[in-house]
């Protein structure tokens, strides 16, 4: 068995080897014009993206296919080896096909081939090896060069794969780039769990659930405490006659200020003396990932809640962990 000093920089070679693979990728980009008019041919679709493989590129078609359809780019995946076996029927004309091979020469990939060009579809080819005989059939070629696996026997796909991967999501962002694709796109195709909250979940959302904590610049000390403790958030807002936001106080201004008054003038405490003046706050329409953002910024647990400056509430830290944004 190896020590563990060896195998952490076994790791580490592992690594800073298929770094230098990607750097050669990014370089093979900008010899040729391929990558640049596949993004064109594809963003000219009327159809989809028909990616396929075999063996551990099936693996890394499937993760180009999801990332290009949560970018905007509609994308199917094939199994190279399911496709001769009736798969070909969902490539329609006005789609496009991308074929993931290192070598480009592998027996299923010349079966296949044929069959792909018959469809008369556009075809990129994702390989190493330039003079393979997919890459010949390709109208595009997307080169992804690899000298030799991380594998010590050059044999199981490690760099080759992972060279791919970041080639296929360097197509999908450019994709994406190219079509003006926003977050708020990007929340529409991922509504569900915390990543959809950070993206659609609103402020007021969160704090309408939430009682509204108020007093008024000239409420008294019991007043106060009673508003405090009976909305349970641990704060109040602070507001004058005409309802404008003044500040805010909170469970430590109170604790503070018993240090600052004697007990006999406890009874001349108000709002207005004791508050912390002009509040961070945030707008109800306010994403609640931005809320969450602020408040680690300033390292406090709640922010005032205002719509067109007017007092509408608090949203709390806790509330953020209830929903799983922290």
């Amino acid at each position: 068995m190896k020590p563990l000093t060896d195998v952490n920089t076994i790791g580490k070679n592992v690594l800073l080897q298929e770094a230098e693979a990607i750097r050669g990728v990014a370089e093979a980009i900008s010899q040729t014009g391929d990558f640049q008019e596949c993004v064109t041919t594809i963003l000219g679709l009327r159809g989809r993206v028909v990616v396929t493989g075999i063996g551990k590129s099936a693996h890394i078609a499937g993760k180009m296919v999801a990332t290009l359809n949560s970018t905007g780019t509609p994308a199917l995946f094939m199994h190279a080896a399911d496709a001769i076996h009736g798969d070909l029927g969902m490539i329609q004309a006005g789609d496009f096909v991308i074929c993931i091979s290192k070598s480009g020469d592998t027996p299923e990939i010349k079966v296949l081939v044929p069959l792909l060009r018959r469809k008369q579809v556009p075809m990129a080819a994702l390989v190493s090896n330039r003079e393979s005989y997919l890459a010949k059939q390709a109208d595009f070629i997307l080169h992804a060069p690899v000298e030799r696996e991380a594998c010590p026997h050059n044999l199981a796909p490690t760099t080759s794969t992972t060279a791919a991967l970041a080639l296929g999501d360097a197509l999908a962002v450019a994709l994406l780039e190219s079509r003006g694709f926003t977050s708020r796109d990007f929340a529409h195709l991922h509504p569900g769990g915390t990543l959809g909250k950070k993206l659609y979940l609103k402020v007021g959302d969160v704090s309408r659930q939430n009682q509204a904590p108020q007093v008024s610049d000239n409420a008294g000390l019991r007043e106060i405490i009673l508003e405090i403790s009976g909305k349970r958030l641990g704060a109040t807002a602070v507001l004058d006659a005409a309802g404008s936001l003044q500040g805010i106080i909170t469970d430590g201004d109170l604790r503070r200020m018993l240090t600052n008054f004697e007990p006999e003038r406890l009874g001349e405490v108000r709002a207005r003396s004791i508050m912390t003046p002009n509040p961070v706050t945030i707008e109800i329409d306010e994403f609640a990932a931005e809320a969450l953002a602020r408040m680690q910024a300033r390292n406090i647990t709640q922010l005032v809640v205002t719509e067109a400056d007017r007092f509408q509430g608090f949203i709390h830290l806790h509330d953020l962990l209830r929903e799983g944004l922290v």
